[in-house]
């Protein structure tokens, strides 16, 4: 069982400094959210649990992006080498955005929709925040 926490964005966040991917679900609906919700959209109830997410899913859409903000620039990203980010959809249901790696972002035309993927968590720097990404399988 998880500890308590807000069902917000500072939890989510603390929780991939943890290298976890969780989710918040209606205890009553079962329906899930990620990033995580405090009150359920589908039935409006608020009692919610945090559920650990496996990690792997699907692409279901993606982009290149060759400018991208400053960060990106440090880490060797422009229109010479530009990077992908995406929507997964997780095999429990939900889709959730992030950076997509271990493809080809200069030939876009030969990556596919429904590439499976698994999570990694990356930070930016020592000591910043840990955000989502995926890899190819």
């Amino acid at each position: 069982m998880t500890e308590e926490r807000e069902f917000d964005s500072a939890s989510f966040y603390r929780f991939l400094a943890e290298k976890k991917l969780m989710a918040s679900r209606c205890k009553k609906c079962q329906e899930l959210y990620l990033p995580p919700h405090p009150i359920c959209s589908k039935c409006h109830g608020n009692d919610m649990e945090w559920v650990e997410m496996k990690g792997k899913g699907r692409l279901a859409a993606f982009t290149a992006v060759a400018v991208g903000p400053s960060f990106t620039i440090e880490e060797g990203y422009d229109r010479d080498n530009p990077y992908l980010v995406g929507v997964v959809e997780l095999e429990e249901g939900p889709k959730v955005s992030g950076r997509i790696r271990g493809l080809d972002a200069r030939k876009p035309e030969g990556i596919k929709v429904g590439t499976p993927l698994t999570v990694e968590f990356m930070e930016q720097e020592e000591g910043r925040r840990c955000f989502v990404a995926f890899k190819a399988r």
